[in-house]
């Protein structure tokens, strides 16, 4: 492959530390293997002594495999291709065979403790309740934050705003069960190591002699800790080559630290720095907005994207009255490719993806969901939506009412739940309540209303009954309630209401409602392995990926960007808002040919507006 002239100027760099800016579409893979191949063909450099960083195991791989087919005759077995959390593992083994240590990994197939599970143990212990899956992934989430910011417990407790109850309780008790029993997750591989490496001479020794020349990949998803561990084994030759986008950094809720590239040159005074600023990927229309747009931010390297490529199609901006008339936009659009998988629609959360594979599986239209850790069948909010249904459908199932007692009217008490569960299985909850006793006639009377009122649900039409939930059974009190301590907006909320509803109406019975939702999360957990349809996904889990045409769906305000940015921005803190443009940012520089960003005017019968976003680019093409 030729290279074009900055390109050459990276790859020809030797010795000392350097900084590559790539804008996206600009072949930084290319610029790594090829200044691998220098090194070695050129300056005789011992493959053994580079070690190359990237931050997945999929992206070592593709590394080390384009670097042998693209010089055939320097085979890459001596070069280490490595993530950062194996090139750690590889120290802190080391260490612990020489300390006659056993560590026992909590993380991966074959652990015999698992992660997951242990946290959810220690918080039924610590909170008396069970997680839902979008608690345990903010717990995950934010441990991970703290040991990749370096921060201690309570140093973050006293400057951050934690949404989960007791959680410095769950952190301690998590961090000293590990303690006691030498058990390690992928993030105290990090901490561990650069412990290690700061007590432990010889071996700080050892890997610093054997690695002379260090190149890191995707440096902006860098954490604080990753990077130290880096700069630790570079000194003091410092032959550190790093190639990143500033732009692009978007994983600062998973510890990721943009601001080490910003001071680059503040660590290391004497690094070159080299713009690759060429796209290679992207119609001149698309680059030449999302230059614009990336502008906006003022944490950032001053780039200017460009591209050689033609004009194809202006990025279209699409304002759909409803949802309702956004998805059918979008299968309108869909149906003119013959081809799907080079298609996509990008959203900013996973809640999008709920109406939309109702409409696309009733249309016909074949999709591939990626990378969704937790299935959407599995939120807290449908779930409660199942239980109030199977309850009303059999108001002996204890199990359901527990879920919901308390999201609902009557006032049912958690004391009541524990007498009920010493009583016959067999007979209805809501009579089983009626025996408690010294319970007045008034609040008898309420329990009495109650069970007709699930009598009466038992016999709604699927959309009806989640209206009567949401209504009549104050359900939307307790949303609208507790949205934010539960880490949502109440908008949001209301939205998987309404999807639930346009996937109701097309049923004619409870039961077969509850059947559709089982074979749309059946259809969901399928299509992660299907390959040849429309590709669904966050920007997060596309980043790294180009897709002929990108629709991007929900561009409403207060969603995307979230109402926290905003709200942080008008306080005077921006990162958090430049940030979100940045992801925008990700999600346009995806497209080669086409780029529709598709708002809504109307959601939930109330108006909504477009995302602030939106409103930019739309002043960009005026001028």
């Amino acid at each position: 492959m030729e290279l074009n002239k900055y390109q050459k100027k990276a790859v020809s760099h030797v010795n000392g530390p350097a900084l590559v800016l790539a804008v996206p579409g600009a072949g930084k893979t290319t610029v790594l293997i090829h200044r691998t191949n220098n090194l070695i063909e050129n300056h005789n450099i011992n493959p053994d002594s580079i070690l190359s960083i990237t931050f997945s195991r999929a992206s070592a791989n593709d590394m080390k495999e384009r670097y042998n087919t693209t010089f055939p005759n320097f085979q890459s077995t001596a070069i280490k291709f490595s993530t950062i959390h194996s090139f750690s593992y590889t120290i802190l083994r080391e260490y612990a065979y020489r300390k006659n240590i056993k560590y026992t990994l909590l993380e991966g197939k074959n652990t015999p403790i698992n992660k997951n599970a242990l946290l959810r143990k220690i918080y039924l212990e610590i909170n008396g309740e069970y997680i839902t899956e979008e608690r345990l992934e903010g717990i995950v989430n934010t441990i991970g934050y703290i040991k990749n910011m370096c921060f201690d417990i309570d140093e973050y407790m006293l400057n951050n705003n934690v949404e989960i109850n007791n959680f410095k309780e769950i952190y301690m008790y998590y961090e000293n069960y590990k303690l006691q029993n030498h058990l390690i997750d992928f993030d105290d591989m990090l901490v561990l190591t650069y412990k290690v490496l700061k007590e432990d001479k010889y071996l700080l020794n050892k890997y610093r002699n054997k690695y002379n020349y260090i190149q890191v990949d995707e440096g902006q998803d860098t954490s604080k800790i990753q990077m130290e561990i880096i700069k630790t084994i570079a000194y003091p030759n410092n032959n550190l080559f790093i190639v990143a986008d500033d732009d692009q950094s978007i994983y600062g809720f998973r510890g990721a630290f943009p601001k080490g590239l910003l001071e680059f040159k503040k660590i290391y005074p004497k690094a070159k720095i080299f713009y690759m600023e060429e796209n290679f990927r992207s119609s001149k229309n698309i680059v030449n907005v999302s230059n614009k747009f990336i502008k906006q931010n003022t944490l950032r390297y001053d780039k200017n994207l460009f591209t050689e490529n033609e004009d194809v199609r202006p990025i279209q901006i699409v304002k759909a009255k409803t949802v309702l008339d956004q998805y059918e936009y979008l299968v309108g659009e869909l149906k003119k490719y013959d081809e799907l998988s080079n298609t996509a629609i990008l959203y900013r959360n996973n809640i999008s993806t709920l109406g939309l594979i109702e409409y696309l599986e009733k249309n016909n239209i074949p999709f591939h969901l990626r990378d969704m850790k937790i299935s959407l069948f599995n939120h807290w909010m449908i779930n409660d939506i199942v239980a109030f249904l199977t309850l009303a459908k059999d108001d002996t199932n204890i199990s359901a009412f527990e879920k919901i007692y308390y999201k609902m009217r009557g006032f049912v008490y958690k004391k009541y739940i524990n007498y009920i569960k010493t009583l016959n299985f067999n007979s209805s909850v809501f009579d089983r309540i009626l025996l408690y006793p010294g319970l007045d006639e008034e609040y008898k009377q309420k329990i009495i209303e109650l069970k007709r009122d699930f009598k009466y649900l038992s016999r709604l039409k699927p959309c009806e009954a989640i209206s009567f939930i949401e209504e009549d059974l104050k359900y939307e009190r307790y949303l609208r309630e507790n949205s934010l301590k539960l880490g949502y907006t109440y908008d949001s909320l209301k939205t998987i209401l309404f999807d639930l509803k346009l996937i109701a109406k097309n049923t004619p019975s409870i039961e077969v409602f509850l059947s559709r939702l089982k074979y749309l999360d059946y259809l969901s957990k399928k299509s992660v392995q299907a390959k040849n349809g429309v590709v669904l996904s966050t920007i997060h889990a596309a980043k790294g990926l180009e897709f002929k045409n990108v629709y991007m769906i929900d561009l409403v305000d207060g969603d995307f960007p979230t109402s926290n940015s905003i709200e942080a921005f008008y306080k005077g803190n921006y990162d958090l808002l430049e940030e979100e443009r940045r992801l925008f940012y990700v999600g346009m520089t995806r497209a080669k040919e086409v780029l529709d960003l598709v708002t809504i005017k109307n959601r939930n019968d109330k108006k909504v507006e477009s995302s602030k976003f939106l409103v930019e680019i739309e002043e960009m093409f005026k001028k």
